[in-house]
Formats: structure tokens, C-alpha cells, sequence
């Protein structure tokens, strides 16, 4: 070959090269040993590889941790910034809380590039300090558990005694989830949220899970988690169970023993949705039960359900929800409607639900909607729901309903049944202004009244 085709022949050699597909990068798949440095070291290598890769833990393992991330100390473990299933095979990860001289950090945060799915893992003991996906106010605390500003897949796992706590907004005690995420067939239990601050106005929401969205959770559990704020500042806890303030997608759950505690504040509810803001909370299938918010000389407002945006609820067992407030006000055991609430409420049960203010004033033993909000239930059960108030005002067993400063508030039922509801007044249905519609719906047998006023629920007798 002449010396003059050379260059001609690397430059087609060259372009050939050039245009060849890169290799696919591969899944890995790695065992790590019962070490955290091991689970450290798989973690940072999963971050830095192109594809997805799988740390398979070891079986049984409690992977403890005693020292935050140096690089994140927010968190207990390097933060997720590529795509990685942790597949824990029965394993736990936990922060160690045996000692007193640990300091407090989240298991894990999910940066916004990272893409997390966790499965068959235990996270435990976690404990909030910070806010990663809100870094402003400073201040905030968010995800016990875990925080994920990306995407999250959590299944088949266990998320137990996690903490969020703050002296001045606090969220998410087990999860927070201001990305995308799911959590299906997932056990959710004993977390709290706490607002530990003096100044007026705290606020301590989602015991469970906190969510800024979107999220679905499934087939999952949620129980005996707490939210609970400084007595006497006038603050706000709220959905011991979960918290939604974006699109939130409930399906086949269950929630109970959940418990929002604010004496002198208001305590709202184990499934609430948050301020009106768009996006839409949908619960289907499962149950609210046995969860209670306790308000000594202040507000209760929804035992099992708090409203105050968009809200469909349909084919749950909603029962056994207590509103509590010695000296204070108790609304809404089964169900509150807030002023910005919209609700429709379908094939449900609403049963055996208790509003009890001793002292005080007790409205709305099934379901509340004394403010302004509008109120649609088709072919409920509202059974055996009362509501008591000793040396105080009790009314509305089964349904309280006003229409709020502007008298715009409406209720529209359709094909329920209210029966044997009670209360010291309106035992089945007491309505303090606004419009409320009956349409072949039965309301029969409730102490000491069906519906009061005598006539201001037309269509409704005795």
C-alpha cells in the first residue's frame, strides 16, 4: 500500500469507530456482607455506575448505623444519585439508638437523580434533622425514615420507630416524599412527628408518611403512629397516618391506632389532606379505624378523615375513630369537612365513631361539615356514631352540617342510611345553616331525634 492511502484508510477506520453503538450498560447484581462499610462502599460504587444495579443484603442482617454520611451528615448513608434496587432479603437498617451519644440522622435521601427501589428492607430508628428537598427556612425536618427527591419504589418492606422533630415545621416521621413514589404491601408503624418548639403556630404533620407527590400507596399498613406538638402554642398536629399535600392515591390500606395529640392546638385526623392546593387524595378499599385526635381545651377536628381540599373516598370502613377535647371543641370523628373541603363520599361505612367534649362542644359523630365545604355521600352506611358533651352542647350523631360565615356550604346525600346514630341533639342529623338535600335516603331510629331543627332538613322526620 502507497503511503498516500494511509491517511484515507485510518480516517475510514476511525469513522467506523466512531459510528459503532456504544455497549449497554449491564444490571449488577451484589451481595454485600453484613457490614456497614460494605453497604456504604455498594452504595457509592451504584451511584457511579451507568446502569441499574441490585445490593442483595444479607439475610437477616441489622445493618446499625452509628455515624451519619460525612458527606451528607443529614443522612445515616450516602445519598441515592443513580438508579439501584436495595433488595434487603429480611434485612434491617437502622440507626443505633441504644447509644447516648449517637447522633440523629435519616436512614436515606434520594437526591433528585436518584432512582430508589427498596424492598423486603426493615428502616428503623431513623430521626430527622433537616430538610434536604426544602433546605429553606433552615429548621425544617423531614423523613425519619426516608426523604426522596427523585423517584421511589418501596415494597414488601417496614418502616418502625422513625422520627421527624423540629422546633419549627415538621413532616414525614417515617416517609417524606416531595418526588414520585410508591409504597405497596408495606408496613408503616410506631413513627411520630413532633413539633418541639415554644413559639405560637408549630405545625407537626404525616406521622407516617408525608407527601408533596405524586404517590400511591397500596395493600399497606399504617399503625400506632403519632403526631403530637408543644401543649399550649396554639399548633397544629396532623394525619398521624399520612399527611397529602399533592396528587396522593390510596388503595386496599389500612389505618389505625393512629393518633394526633395537641392540647391548647388543634390535632386533625390519621388521613388528612393538607392546605387547598391542586392535586387530588383518593382513598379506595381498606379502613380507618380506631384512630384517635385528642385536643384538651382546643380543636379536634377528624378522627379518621380530615378534608380541606379535593377528596374521594369510596368503599371504606371508616369506624371506631374518637375526636376528643375536654374543654374545647370535637368535630368529626368518622369524617371532617374543613371551609376549602370537597368531598365525595361513596359505598362507604361510617360506623361507631365518637365525638366527646366534656365541657365543651361536640358536632359530627360520623361525619362534619360545619364550615363552607361541600359534602356529596351516595349510598353510605352512617350507623351507631355518637356524639357526646358532658355539661356541654352535643349534636349531630350521624351528620353535622353548616354553612360556614358565608352560608355557601352544602351536603348532599343520596340512597344513605343513617340509623342509630346519637347525640344530645339532632341524633341523626342536626343542620346549623347552609343547604342540605336528602334523596331517598333512610334516616330512622336515632336518639333522642332524627334531624334537627324540627324542619330544616326537608324530607326528614321525627
Amino acid at each position: 500500500m502507497s503511503r498516500r492511502y494511509v491517511p484515507a484508510v485510518l480516517g475510514l477506520v476511525a469513522g467506523a469507530l466512531v459510528a459503532l453503538p456504544a455497549p449497554a450498560a449491564h444490571a449488577a447484581t451484589v451481595q454485600v456482607p453484613c457490614s456497614v462499610p460494605d453497604l456504604v462502599a455498594a452504595i457509592n460504587a451504584a451511584n457511579s455506575s451507568p446502569g441499574p444495579d441490585t445490593l442483595q443484603l444479607a439475610r437477616g442482617c441489622t445493618y446499625e448505623l452509628t455515624a451519619p454520611d460525612p458527606v451528607s451528615p443529614g443522612n445515616g448513608l450516602p445519598v441515592i444519585t443513580g438508579e439501584m434496587t436495595i433488595d434487603g432479603r429480611g434485612a434491617t437498617i437502622g440507626r443505633d439508638r441504644r447509644g447516648t451519644k449517637v447522633p440523629r440522622f435519616r436512614i436515606l435521601f434520594v437526591g433528585p437523580t436518584g432512582n430508589l427501589t427498596l424492598t423486603h428492607t426493615t428502616i428503623s430508628g431513623g430521626f430527622a434533622t433537616d430538610c434536604p428537598a426544602f433546605p429553606d427556612p433552615p429548621g425544617l425536618a423531614c423523613g425519619g425514615g426516608i426523604s426522596n427527591a427523585g423517584t421511589m419504589r418501596v415494597s414488601r418492606s417496614r418502616f418502625t420507630g422513625n422520627t421527624s422533630s423540629s422546633e419549627l415545621y415538621a413532616q414525614g416521621g417515617a416517609i417524606d416524599n416531595p418526588g414520585t413514589g410508591s409504597v405497596s404491601e408495606t408496613v408503616v408503624s410506631g413513627n411520630r412527628v413532633i413539633y418541639g418548639g415554644t413559639a405560637v403556630g408549630g405545625i407537626a404533620a404525616g406521622a407516617g408518611i408525608a407527601n408533596d407527590g405524586p404517590l400511591t400507596v397500596t395493600r399497606s399498613r399504617l399503625t400506632g403512629n403519632t403526631a403530637s406538638v408543644t401543649p399550649d402554642t396554639d399548633s397544629i398536629a396532623f394525619g398521624a397516618g399520612i399527611i397529602s399535600f399533592a396528587e396522593t392515591t390510596v388503595e386496599n390500606t389500612v389505618f389505625s391506632g393512629n393518633r394526633s395529640h395537641a392540647p391548647g392546638g388543634i390535632a386533625r385526623a390519621a388521613v388528612a389532606n393538607g392546605i387547598p392546593e391542586p392535586g387530588r387524595l383518593t382513598v379506595t378499599g381498606g379502613a380507618i379505624s380506631d384512630n384517635t385526635s385528642n385536643a384538651p381545651h382546643g380543636d379536634a377536628q377528624g378522627g379518621g378523615i380530615a378534608n380541606n381540599a379535593l377528596m374521594t373516598v369510596s368503599k371504606v370502613k371508616i369506624s371506631g375513630n374518637r375526636v376528643v377535647a375536654e374543654k374545647g371543641t370535637a368535630r368529626g370523628a368518622g369524617i371532617r369537612v374543613g371551609p376549602f373541603g370537597t368531598l365525595q363520599l361513596t359505598d362507604s361505612h361510617i360506623t361507631g365513631n365518637t365525638a366527646d367534649a366534656p365541657n365543651g362542644t361536640a358536632q359530627g359523630g360520623g361525619l362534619d361539615n360545619p364550615d363552607g365545604g361541600n359534602l356529596t355521600a351516595t349510598r353510605n352506611k352512617i350507623l351507631r356514631n355518637t356524639v357526646t358533651a358532658k355539661n356541654g352542647t352535643a349534636q349531630g350523631g350521624g351528620l353535622y352540617h353548616g354553612g360556614g360565615t358565608t352560608g355557601l356550604g352544602t351536603t348532599t346525600l343520596e340512597g344513605n342510611t343513617v340509623t342509630h346514630n346519637r347525640a344530645g341533639d339532632g341524633g341523626g342529623i342536626f343542620k346549623a345553616s347552609g343547604t342540605l338535600t336528602l334523596n331517598g335516603d333512610v334516616v330512622r331510629e336515632n336518639r333522642p331525634n332524627n334531624c334537627s331543627p324540627a324542619g330544616s332538613v326537608p324530607g326528614c322526620t321525627g
